[in-house]
């Protein structure tokens, strides 16, 4: 299906348990600048009802970053690349980052080069501003084949390139079945971090999606320093009155998480440079409220 680059693939040289790429002292060393966002996907049901609307709030709140989470038909929320970046710039924020699917049919074999669809993606997100293209998912039928698998990373290294062109990075963004489900009984995650190339391949760490099934996010960025220039600043409680143990997302600071020792450890060692707000459920408060109480504690902590 697509050639691989096999010799970089059994290498595995890229992400040696946190000790071959950067060391802890390297990055110990730096102060990073980094960029405070959130992911619409926190207000989505605000965004289908009155996107300009909802966008003035957040830009209200203080918010001078947002990431996408809708892209159809070339348009984000119903505009353009070119009208939604400024829509943004007129309401004095910018898009540094977006989610949009990468899947196999976007790479078309028999022209050994992406299909026309998905270059639209990625030219549309150089225009709206963006620094990282965000693939958010990833299908199913990749775990059940090794090779299968590895062959949708060398898709990825692949569409790193073709976002390099453009200046920008191609990412992935966890959520739970990365730590939870093996291949050859490697960590689909682990497999993730050992066969992309950190120079074409960011990795997007969601604190909270993991948490459930014993991910952990200091964990992880241990295992892999420097590897997670985003991340998805989000909390977790335990939701009542479940038998098995089910969590949700809730307002920063008030779960389980210990989040801003997160944050500090991975702004410290993560690499990381874009912290990004999201929030999923909210526990009788409006996602827009839970969005500005988000913001505040945030900028409370001094980020």
């Amino acid at each position: 299906m697509i050639s691989g680059r096999r010799n970089f693939l059994k290498s595995g040289t890229l992400a040696v348990s946190g000790t071959l790429l950067f060391s802890n002292d390297i990055f110990a060393a730096k102060k990073r600048n980094h960029l405070l966002g959130i992911q619409l996907y926190t207000v989505r049901d605000d965004m289908k009802k009155d996107p300009m609307g909802t966008l003035q709030q957040i830009a209200k709140m203080g918010y001078k970053n947002v990431e996408h989470a809708n892209y159809a038909d070339r348009k984000f929320y119903g505009n353009t690349a070119k009208e939604f970046k400024k829509i943004l710039s007129d309401l004095g924020m910018k898009m540094p980052s977006g989610h949009t699917v990468l899947k196999e049919e976007h790479w078309d074999s028999a022209k050994n080069d992406f299909t026309d669809a998905w270059k639209y993606t990625v030219e549309d997100a150089a225009t709206a501003g963006q620094q990282y293209v965000i693939s958010p998912s990833m299908d199913e039928s990749l775990r059940n084949n090794v090779d299968h698998f590895l062959a949708f990373m060398d898709l990825f290294n692949k569409c790193g390139e073709l976002c390099k062109k453009s200046g920008m990075k191609f990412g992935y963004h966890n959520h739970e079945f990365e730590f939870k489900y093996s291949i050859n009984n490697e960590k689909i995650h682990d497999i993730i971090l050992k066969h992309t190339d950190p120079a074409l391949v960011t990795q997007q760490l969601d604190t909270g999606n993991m948490y459930a099934i014993g991910g952990r996010a200091i964990d992880v960025i241990k295992k892999y320093p420097g590897r997670f220039e985003l991340m998805h600043v989000k909390d977790e409680i335990k939701v009542p009155g479940e038998k098995d143990e089910k969590y949700e997302s809730t307002i920063l600071g008030k779960g389980v998480l210990h989040i801003k020792n997160i944050v500090d450890y991975a702004l410290k060692y993560g690499g990381t440079t874009h912290l990004i707000i999201e929030q999923e459920a909210y526990q009788g408060k409006t996602p827009i409220e839970s969005s500005m109480e988000d913001l505040h504690i945030m900028k409370k902590w001094g980020y």
